[in-house]
């Protein structure tokens, strides 16, 4: 009876049940921690959203308190005298304060005043009255006035133009140029016409050719006219630089 009750007879797959349950079982729970992270969207929004939310910041501090009043203490110094007369104190004090009148300056012995004079006056009068007296100091405090300005210095000289015709009167010593030989063989005369400027020494400063000028003809008029000394040129009693034209004429003769 009891072998018929509690020992089946039949065969079990024991083995293959227990994995097959964990196996359900493992699925479900990977199911039910998973599903959550892939469907985050129906979480509570309100919940988690108060969760989330930053604390109110915590209120100011209360203002410190006003400072007290500072009370200055004025100090009561009593008076001794009350329209020239001495009064009378009100405490005996501690000690006995010593009151010395300044002395009287000396009296000037013999002035006795002026016929006429003002009262304040001073002493032996001031020419001119009061009103004298003090513009009288009022000029001998003044400042004494400014010196002159110095003289301005004369211009510089200037430079003077004069013409070669003019100019040409003032020469001292002119040597002749020398004819080139190659113009000379070749039968070429002509004026060469030179702009210079002449120093206060009546020396030669600067030289150009005014053109045209044949180039053989040329050099030679400027090496003889660098030569050449003029009397210095005199505007106002000063020497002063020329601006002039110099022709220097090359001939054959015939």
């Amino acid at each position: 009876m009891f072998e018929q009750t509690f020992v089946q007879t039949g065969k079990t797959h024991t083995t293959w049940t227990v994995f097959i349950s964990a196996l359900i079982q493992v699925g479900l729970l990977i199911v039910a921690v998973i599903l959550p992270m892939i469907y985050f969207d129906v979480l509570p929004a309100a919940t988690l959203t108060s969760f989330l939310v930053a604390p109110p910041p915590p209120p100011p501090p209360p203002p410190p308190p006003a400072a007290a009043p500072v009370v200055a203490r004025v100090k009561v110094i009593p008076r001794q005298f009350d329209a020239g007369r001495l009064m009378t104190p009100k405490a005996i004090p501690k000690e006995i304060a010593m009151i010395k009148e300044d002395e009287l300056p000396p009296s000037a012995a013999g002035v006795g005043g002026v016929v006429g004079g003002v009262p304040g006056g001073v002493a032996g009068g001031a020419v001119g009255g009061v009103l004298g007296s003090i513009l009288t100091q009022s000029n001998a405090l003044a400042p004494p006035p400014p010196p002159p300005p110095p003289p301005k210095a004369p211009p510089p000289p200037r430079r003077v133009q004069i013409g070669g015709n003019v100019q040409a009167a003032s020469l001292i010593y002119g040597p002749k140029p020398n004819y080139p030989p190659l113009a000379k063989q070749a039968r070429i005369s002509g004026v060469v016409h030179l702009h210079a400027f002449i120093s206060k020494e009546g020396t030669i400063q600067s030289l150009s050719v005014i053109p045209p000028a044949h180039p053989l003809l040329a050099p030679a008029a400027m090496e003889a006219v660098r030569q050449w000394r003029y009397k210095p040129t005199m505007l106002n009693g000063e020497p002063v630089e020329v601006e002039t034209t110099i022709d220097v004429s090359f001939m054959l003769a015939q």
